[in-house]
Parts: structure tokens; C-alpha cells; sequence
């Protein structure tokens, strides 16, 4: 069995964004050259999130309102967490519900989704570096 280890990088500008990685993860693949096995994307950073679900405008839009519907950020004062000089509880909160990873299967030198899967990393507290790890193994 080989494995294969890549870092993807984001800087987000905003609090808050959801960004389509499928293609970066596709191009990890391809580097891997692994034909059978599984691939793990895993956001390595406590207030961000890889989930996968439809690329569509009007569902990332309902998934910001829901968010923000479950653990608004505002007021900061409502979270413990944020006596600790944070703002961030909320991010917290949100990376939570969205997860931490997902894996999908490798078939054939593809990512065996279903229809309309995409991968995607969410962001609660950017504006700064972070990271999503990528692992596949197989053969």
C-alpha cells in the first residue's frame, strides 16, 4: 500500500466563506497516482470545517443563515470562550455542527462521489493561514 501527504493552504479575507477545494483535492489525487483506495480531507484548524454538499449559491447562502441562526457571533459576550480575550466562540460552535473531515473512496483514479458531491472548506474565523491536510492510501 503507498500513501501520500499534501498541505492546502487558505488565507481567507472574511470572518466567514465556503470554498469549492475539489479540483485541488482531484489534483492531489492525480499526484498520488493511487488508483484504489481512500482519500481524507481533514481541516487542521478548530474554528474551520471540510464538508462535503451541493456547489450551489443559494445553499451556501441557507447554511450562513443557519449558522448564524445556531451560534450568532454577536454578541462575542455570550461565549465563554470569548472571556478569554477571543472573538471566536461562535466559529467554534459552527465548525462543529459542519465537521471536522470527510473521506471519500478511490476508484479507478477518481473520487467516487455521488451526484453533485463536492468538497468543500468552510471558514468561521478567517483572516489568517490555515491549513487542510490530504491523505490517501491505497494502491
Amino acid at each position: 500500500m503507498r500513501s501520500y501527504r499534501k498541505e492546502l493552504w487558505f488565507n481567507v479575507p472574511t470572518r466567514r466563506a465556503f470554498i469549492n477545494i475539489t479540483n485541488q483535492v482531484e489534483e492531489c489525487l492525480r499526484e498520488s497516482k493511487i488508483r484504489e483506495g481512500l482519500c481524507l480531507v481533514n481541516a487542521m484548524h478548530i474554528t474551520a470545517s471540510v464538508f462535503i454538499n451541493d456547489d450551489e449559491s443559494g445553499l451556501h447562502h441557507d447554511y450562513e443563515t443557519w449558522l448564524e441562526k445556531l451560534a450568532p457571533h454577536e454578541p462575542v459576550s455570550q461565549y465563554r470562550h470569548n472571556a478569554t480575550g477571543e472573538d471566536n466562540g461562535d466559529a467554534h460552535l459552527k465548525r462543529q455542527v459542519m465537521g471536522r473531515e470527510v473521506v471519500v473512496a478511490v476508484t479507478d483514479g477518481g473520487l467516487d462521489f455521488g451526484t453533485w458531491e463536492r468538497i468543500f472548506y468552510g471558514e468561521f474565523d478567517g483572516r489568517r493561514k490555515k491549513r487542510v491536510l490530504v491523505k490517501i492510501i491505497g494502491e
